[in-house]
């Protein structure tokens, strides 16, 4: 029996790629995500999946910055696990308010609320989360942490503002625990993937044109995909790279360097 994997937003796209890039690599996987009745199919494949690779898989339909609901799903990992360590934990949430900071109204622009309710559910649950698994002594030596992070942490784009500055905050987050957890043997980096068409990336104003223009700007004229990343992720899983922490790790072909 292999260690565990834990991915934060499972049910779809870099979450989805990796829990089966992860499987392959002979991981077994815990699985949040958030997902209604009519996307559990989705999810129930994905388990499907993994077994069929000979992996364990045990699924959480829970809001990732729910701190109960934290709680009781790494209680239930403690009871799954069968006292083999989490060895690697994907933070893949992909939940947060896209509007303008300032529109000509207030119901046009974000609120406080939104603001920081995308804050918390796409940066500082990734703290929780870790803090949780290294205090329970889930996590250990030889530990890896990915954020999944993206070229809006750096940009300006529309409707993208409370996001963009989520995404700064992770990669600030990341950084931190880089040096917090090196005594431990605990790596973190943050993972800026290409433009990829995902569900959650379609759900950006004007997503369609976003494509259009990576295709062109990527030195390999297409989008990254997800398993582009996944693969990426199950490599650096491994234990030899244990030297490579504190870092915001292009996968994207050339893409964010290309003019």
């Amino acid at each position: 029996m292999g260690d565990w994997a834990l991915v934060l937003g499972a049910s779809s796209g870099f979450g989805e790629a990796t829990s089966l890039a992860l499987a392959n690599a002979g991981f077994d996987v815990f699985g949040v995500h958030l997902d209604r009745r009519q996307t559990m199919h989705n999810v129930e494949r994905i388990v499907g999946q993994i077994k069929g690779l000979g992996r364990e898989a045990h699924f959480f339909n829970v809001n990732v910055a729910d701190a109960e609901k934290r709680a009781a799903t790494l209680d239930a990992i403690e009871g799954l696990r069968g006292g083999r360590p989490v060895r690697v934990l994907l933070h893949s949430v992909a939940f947060g308010a896209l509007k303008p900071l300032v529109g000509e109204t207030p119901d046009d622009s974000l609120s406080q609320a939104q603001i920081e309710m995308t804050l918390n559910v796409m940066a500082s649950s990734l703290v929780y989360w870790t803090q949780d698994l290294v205090q329970r002594k889930l996590m250990g030596e030889g530990g890896r942490i990915f954020a999944m992070t993206s070229s809006g942490s750096n940009r300006a784009i529309a409707c993208y503002g409370a996001v963009s500055a989520a995404k700064a905050c992770l990669e600030a987050y990341i950084r931190q625990l880089a040096v917090e957890l090196a005594p431990r043997g605990i790596t973190a980096n943050a993972i800026r993937a290409g433009v990829t068409d995902t569900p959650a990336s379609r759900l950006i104003p004007g997503s369609e044109a976003i494509f259009a223009e990576a295709r062109k700007r990527n030195p390999a004229h297409r989008l990254t995909t997800p398993v582009d990343v996944a693969s990426f992720i199950a490599l650096m899983a491994r234990p030899e790279t244990q030297w490579v922490s504190g870092n915001v790790v292009n996968v994207d072909a050339g893409e964010e360097i290309a003019g």
